[in-house]
């Protein structure tokens, strides 16, 4: 593990506001930053779905003594919805809203919604479970979902994808190569384009992404709120950073205790951290990894502008950190993969001591074959 570069949290954290209405434009003092201040109703809205339940959050006492640390507090992603991670929340999220958007209406059971959702086509990249998601929130609602995979995602995400409904084109090469064909082919079809990265010019779609991925941070708000027992570390996986982005941003935004918040990436693919430091986003170049949800070159603008700001640390991990980390996961009676157990990795390595409460995500389930 590398620790790259600390950050400080500045004493005013920055001021974040909701956007007005779904597609709404960002307020211009927060450039790309995104708003947390949807959470409550975004969980309003999630918890309303069949099948909706917060996810464990349990303390690990085993593997805190294991690490040398006060307590591990665990918040296990992959009964999510029965999709397997965390992307269940974002993807369908988003679809849900932009359904809405269009058919001027909330009531997406109602003729109105249904008969808008027939005609709109949702076509995004993926390295797996953004994918996932999204095919599940236009079979839900009644869309078409069209789902770009590279060449390194395993067939077994390919078939999930296409038991959810959706049509899966493979491209040669990586989760970049994918992105740039699922934007041609949006904008040679008319189809929507529904990334979990944003760029210059394209931002909202993601930042509805993002507001879902608020109900993680709610829930876990909700709960330190009740036992009055705030972690002082959370460590946060990122591949583009969205999850870890709207995680933070709902921290320093909404939590009584703010932890030091550490951002892990996969050494192969560090490019949060390179674009914090060279102040721009940047690409970080590198061979795959094995933590394939992580394994993104190119960081979302979005993820970028408001990680600057909250973020203390960004840390690298190994393939073989996160290959060990998971299989000490597997020790303590958990499945996960090297991407879910990224964290884990960085915790082993920083060892911040025994008085440190360490939050972690594991943040997908075990691949299937």
């Amino acid at each position: 593990m590398k620790i790259e570069r600390e950050l400080t949290v500045p004493d005013l954290l920055r001021q974040q506001a909701a956007h007005a209405t779904l597609g709404g434009a960002w307020p211009s003092e927060l450039d790309a930053g995104f708003p947390v201040a949807m959470a409550e109703a975004a969980l309003a809205e999630i918890s309303s779905w069949p099948g909706y339940a917060a996810t464990p959050l349990v303390e690990l006492d085993g593997l805190a003594a294991h690490l040398g640390v006060g307590s591990v507090i665990y918040k296990d992603e992959g009964p999510r919805f029965g999709l397997g991670s965390f992307k269940a929340l974002g993807g369908v999220f988003a679809v849900a809203q932009m359904i809405a958007d269009v058919a001027g209406t909330a009531v997406l059971t109602g003729e109105k919604a249904r008969e808008t959702a027939t005609a709109m086509t949702f076509i995004t990249a993926s390295a797996g479970n953004h994918g996932l998601s999204v095919a599940a929130g236009a079979r839900i609602f009644g869309a078409q979902g069209i789902i770009v995979l590279g060449s390194s995602v395993p067939e077994g995400f390919a078939d999930r994808i296409r038991n959810a409904g959706a049509e899966v084109m493979r491209v040669n090469g990586s989760y970049e190569n994918s992105v740039r064909q699922a934007m041609e082919a949006a904008e040679e079809n008319g189809w929507l384009l529904l990334a979990d990265g944003s760029w210059d010019g394209y931002t909202e779609r993601p930042a509805l992404v993002m507001e879902g991925y608020t109900v993680l941070a709610e829930e876990c708000r909700q709960a330190f709120e009740k036992t009055g027992d705030w972690p002082t570390h959370v460590f946060l996986q990122a591949g583009v950073g969205g999850l870890a982005a709207a995680v933070a941003g709902h921290i320093r935004a909404h939590w009584a205790g703010q932890p030091r918040i550490v951002v892990v990436e996969p050494e192969a693919a560090p490019c949060l951290l390179k674009s914090v430091e060279a102040g721009e986003l940047t690409r970080a170049g590198g061979p795959a990894s094995n933590m394939g949800r992580l394994d993104c070159k190119d960081a979302s603008l979005i993820a970028f502008e408001a990680l600057r700001h909250d973020v203390d640390m960004f840390v690298t991990v190994t393939d073989e950190e996160a290959a060990e980390a998971a299989g000490l996961y597997a020790r303590h009676g958990i499945a996960t993969t090297p991407s879910g157990a990224a964290p884990l990795a960085a915790l082993a390595q920083m060892k911040p001591g025994p008085d440190a409460r360490c939050m972690l995500i594991a943040t997908e389930g075990p691949e299937q074959s």
